[in-house]
């Protein structure tokens, strides 16, 4: 099946999950959550909700022009000559598992990068951003909480992008990080993938009410119960500090 990169494209698209899906393909959306998780200008790509709509999408795409073709796990069945193969269950588990990979080895990266600056960040002079005590505490921080961090950073945007590179920094145990990476990836993307597909289909069935003719208000939903909780403890962590 052709990938379409450039279809009309507008800087807007990156924002739009559904771009991605629908003229990048499984490959792009690989790159993407890849990126997000592992490169530090990844902070901006869409994750959670990109996640949820490439599980609508799993099994089959529907284009503009009206045209249905096989979903995102298609493209690697093929490639790999089992492109006959047409199960939904199966399908999402391939979907699943190459998206997990993508996530694995992005906070990899992420975390050998963190790993390969971080002694010198200690020689560093404090400055406006930067101050020496917030390493010692970020260090104290993952020693304590450093499994729950690389996890939970999973289902947060921004910080999942920067989780990884602080845990390097800080020098966390590297077999620690590793496990808890493969924990969380697989946590994270399997309940995006899983909620994006079984829900579409639930609301389709009982209500008629087809959610891919409604991205743009899901995305925004998923944007705003993601980002909720880290714009709350923002808001209380500078009002605790001014009492």
């Amino acid at each position: 099946m052709p990938v379409v990169l450039l279809d009309a494209f507008h800087w807007t698209n990156l924002l739009q999950p559904q771009y991605y899906v629908e003229n990048g393909g499984l490959w792009l959306l690989l790159f993407v959550v890849f990126a997000e998780t592992g490169l530090f200008v990844g902070f901006f790509l869409p994750g959670d909700s990109l996640l949820f709509v490439a599980g609508i999408y799993a099994h089959e795409i529907s284009r503009k022009t009206g045209e249905v073709v096989p979903g995102l796990a298609y493209q690697f069945l093929d490639a790999i000559g089992l492109g006959a193969i047409r199960n939904e269950w199966i399908d999402l588990l391939v979907l699943s598992a190459l998206i997990a990979l993508a996530g694995i080895a992005g906070n990899s990266l992420g975390y050998w990068t963190g790993r390969k600056v971080g002694p010198a960040m200690y020689q560093w002079r404090d400055r406006l951003l930067f101050k020496k005590k917030y390493l010692h505490q970020a260090r104290e921080f993952y020693e304590k909480h450093g499994g729950l961090a690389v996890v939970g950073a999973r289902f947060l945007p921004l910080i999942r992008t920067f989780a990884p590179i602080v845990a390097g920094i800080v020098q966390m145990d590297r077999a620690k990080f590793h496990f808890y990476n493969i924990i969380g990836s697989i946590s994270w993307v399997c309940s995006m993938i899983f909620a994006g597909y079984f829900l579409q289909k639930w609301i389709l069935a009982s209500y008629g009410f087809d959610l891919k003719e409604h991205l743009e208000v899901i995305v925004l939903v998923i944007v705003f119960v993601t980002t909720a909780p880290v714009i709350f403890k923002m808001i209380t962590g500078k009002v605790k500090s001014n009492e």
